[in-house]
């Protein structure tokens, strides 16, 4: 790109998520094929900056809706990444999900949905087993809210009706589903796929239903080694198809109307071509993908030429 046809991405992110995200490493590769990543002063009015090509933010709160919004009635043509709205759907566990209930995708091998589930939001009902609509044990407990603070990620593996009665409501069960100690972690950032693996929390035997004590962790993938499954089962664990994977990661995109998310896959182990969606995130730690660099660079540069083409006047 020539210095007059650059593309400025103004991003607004918290300043642990800004760290790890906007390295030098991306700044100087963005740079170097026209694309200007600008830190945007939360102390000032954002009306008051740019102009921008793109407003890139994981923010919350309705304040920064409204800056948003009167951002974009005075330059109509900015691309936010990604709508309020659509980010505010994956704070609660339950809608996040039934983005994946309401997918179509046309694969006649493999087959996927969500593990049963059902929300717990009293006190009275964590004692209640028919308010466990018929799930079984063991369950993984997890706060309704799912806001990236500390508290959201905090989890347990239930084992029985005491380990429900230590829960804090509202919380979603979710049925645990063995799934070989194998996650699947799909990045999606606009049209771009990718999808690797991570140890997770190992299956559990039937001899092991009847334990008393619950399991604690805050994400599944970062489980400690004595917790995951072996190194040799890891290893040999196959990604999922990549086509299967590619057009699920599409639905998903559609339905949601995000570009930038991943999504945790697992593979039932007891039908090794069904897969369960069983959390889905907004903006991730992509610094950990490889070659990120590259991926959000020709990310924003397809903004850039989607950008310029609606702006492009038609000929008479």
């Amino acid at each position: 790109m020539s210095g007059e046809d650059r593309f400025e991405v103004g991003y607004a992110l918290a300043q642990k998520k800004q760290k790890s995200f906007v390295q030098p490493s991306l700044v100087e590769h963005a740079r170097s094929r026209g694309i200007d990543l600008v830190c945007i002063d939360l102390d000032k009015p954002l009306v008051e900056q740019g102009p921008f090509d793109a407003i890139l933010h994981k923010l919350s709160g309705k304040e920064w809706h409204k800056e948003l919004e009167e951002y974009e009635k005075k330059h109509p043509d900015v691309i936010i990444i990604d709508s309020p709205d659509a980010i505010e759907r994956l704070h609660n566990r339950i809608s996040m999900l039934q983005a994946v209930s309401d997918l179509q995708v046309g694969d006649e091998q493999e087959t996927f949905g969500i593990p049963k589930q059902s929300v717990m939001d009293r006190s009275d009902c964590l004692g209640d087993l028919k308010a466990m609509s018929g799930l079984k044990f063991p369950v993984i407990a997890k706060p309704l809210v799912a806001d990236g603070s500390a508290k959201s990620h905090a989890m347990s593996l239930i084992f029985n009706q005491e380990g429900l009665t230590k829960l804090k409501p509202p919380v979603v069960l979710q049925e645990f589903v063995n799934h070989g100690g194998v996650i699947f972690k799909v990045y999606v950032v606009g049209d771009y796929v990718k999808c690797v693996k991570r140890r997770s929390l190992p299956d559990v035997p039937e001899d092991e239903l009847n334990r008393s004590e619950a399991l604690c962790f805050s994400q599944i993938s970062n489980m400690g080694s004595t917790q995951q499954c072996g190194a040799s089962d890891y290893l040999q664990a196959e990604l999922p198809p990549t086509k299967f994977v590619a057009e699920l990661a599409k639905g998903l995109r559609e339905n949601l109307g995000l570009r930038l998310f991943n999504f945790d896959l697992i593979r039932d182990s007891k039908a090794g071509n069904h897969y369960h969606v069983i959390d889905i995130n907004y903006f991730p730690g992509y610094a950990k993908m490889p070659a990120y660099e590259t991926v959000l660079t020709d990310f924003f540069l397809s903004l850039a030429k989607l950008k310029a083409s609606s702006n492009t006047p038609v000929a008479n």
